[in-house]
């Protein structure tokens, strides 16, 4: 079986904030495959990927990418599959710019977007997961019981926070 969810960044720079994306993919045994494709610096490379994802195996496009953060929106031009994008800081307007790029994706190509950074690398491979699960109970399976654990850790800090205060 190829690929199946495709991680993209604008630059090699990009890949620390992905880092997060990477294990939470491995976490749930998502086999994936990532990339430096650019929208403005490698256009024929990417649509040519993009074009191809369906036939190896994508179900799914992660897009990390700064300032005028086009990866996204050009990758979801090209292919009906889901795209993610997460906006990455940059100069000069610290992700403001990528953020706002993303978001402001005209009607008719969607382009989900999650936060910014680091969170937003984890949160994009969770709903990466979550849109595979849709059809495969064993990694649905998983991802319910990954949030039973997060539900797990919260409350066992709140539980150690009111008996830490209870002591005072």
């Amino acid at each position: 079986m190829g690929a199946k969810v495709a991680v993209l960044m604008g630059s090699r720079s990009d890949l620390p904030v992905l880092e997060k994306c990477f294990e939470t993919l491995k976490e749930f045994g998502i086999e994936f495959e990532g990339r430096v494709l650019s929208a403005h610096r490698t256009p024929e490379e990417a649509a040519e990927f993009a074009r191809s994802a369906e036939r190896r195996g994508i179900k799914v496009f992660i897009c990390a990418a700064g300032m005028a953060a086009h990866l996204a929106g050009v990758m979801a031009s090209f292919t009906t599959l889901p795209v993610i994008g997460i906006p990455i800081a940059s100069e000069p307007f610290n992700g403001i710019d990528s953020l706002l790029s993303m978001v402001q994706m005209p009607p008719g190509i969607p382009v989900a977007v999650v936060s910014a950074g680091k969170a937003g690398a984890q949160n994009a491979a969770l709903l990466a997961v979550s849109i595979i699960a849709t059809s495969d109970s064993g990694l649905s399976a998983r991802l319910k019981e990954y949030r039973e654990r997060q539900k797990a850790k919260v409350l066992a800090a709140d539980k150690e926070l009111s008996q830490s205060l209870e002591m005072k």
